[in-house]
């Protein structure tokens, strides 16, 4: 065995008869070590809780949250960056996220595409990254050439970088200005990252995307009143957030404001709240810092 071989490609002890277990006693491996990535992420929660108020800053200043990967670490960059929108309201150009191999990546393997070192560089070039903007760059064991060029590139351009890996010492993180290294230890499936590595890295980008968004008052508590209402589930949510902070009757009269609101759930709460139109109800927001707390708590 290589002596300098990545965490995630070490081999699980506990796993090694993996073929000759029952189904019952390999998913309890599974699970059993599936705890191990929560643990993880818990021990690197102060360098998560700096990447979170960073990225807040960005938001803050017109700055853009861009996450960058290949293969798994690639897919759930994307992913994160994509349930932004809905969630949060917030634009495509605010939080996207960039994969090895452009999107065909998304449901397929492209050879090579983690080792082009040169394609990283002009993704990064390509989005147009600024010093205002923070990077994040994912990779299990840290040394995917394609994220570490983009990161190289990225702080070259002045942007803060965040690297996210599940290696010890992983090169990745020694690049960027917030090393987030959760050690999972090795897979039980040796090498197959979209186990372990790959939950504590959704893990970590759960909290780094929904962190920074509580900071910069998209949420009121824990509801998600900057919602897009854009299918009947969250239509019925939206009306519920209003009905409910907004002090209104019922559904109905809460789908009446948030007509009224062009569908903006929280400018909607606070014409029922304060009894003013559109145009008031969007300049308290904005003098709040879009917190719907000042507004309405008063």
């Amino acid at each position: 065995m290589e002596s300098n071989l990545p965490t995630t490609e070490l081999i699980n002890d506990l796993s090694n008869n993996l073929d000759q277990l029952s189904t019952f006693e390999m998913l309890a491996i599974i699970n059993q070590e599936d705890a191990k990535a929560v643990a993880a992420v818990q021990s690197v929660l102060p360098n998560i809780a700096a990447g979170v108020d960073r990225i807040a800053d960005a938001f803050r200043s017109g700055g853009r949250l861009v996450y960058i990967g290949a293969g798994t670490s690639g897919r759930l960059g994307v992913l994160d960056a994509s349930e932004c929108l809905p969630t949060f309201g917030v634009s495509p150009q605010m939080v996207f996220g960039i994969i090895a191999g452009g999107e065909r990546a998304l449901t397929r393997a492209i050879e090579g595409a983690e080792d082009d070192a040169a394609a990283g560089e002009q993704a990064i070039r390509d989005a147009d990254i600024q010093s205002i903007d923070v990077v994040v760059g994912i990779s299990a064991s840290g040394g995917a050439p394609f994220v570490r060029a983009a990161l190289a590139e990225a702080k070259r351009r002045g942007a803060t970088t965040v690297g996210i890996a599940n290696s010890q010492n992983a090169p990745l993180c020694a690049d960027a200005d917030i090393p987030i290294e959760a050690v999972v230890g090795p897979e039980v499936l040796q090498g197959s990252t979209r186990m372990k590595s790959g939950t504590a890295q959704k893990l970590i980008l759960n909290m780094l995307s929904t962190g920074a968004m509580v900071r910069i008052g998209k949420t009121y508590g824990n509801r998600m009143v900057d919602v897009q209402c854009s299918n009947a589930k969250l239509v019925k949510r939206a009306q519920r957030l209003v009905a409910d902070i907004g002090q209104v009757a019922d559904p109905a009269a809460a789908q009446t404001f948030l007509d009224a609101a062009g569908g903006s759930v929280k400018t909607a709460i606070v014409m029922a709240r304060r009894g003013v139109d559109k145009s008031a109800a969007d300049a308290l927001l904005r003098a709040s810092d879009g917190f719907l707390s000042k507004v309405i708590d008063l």
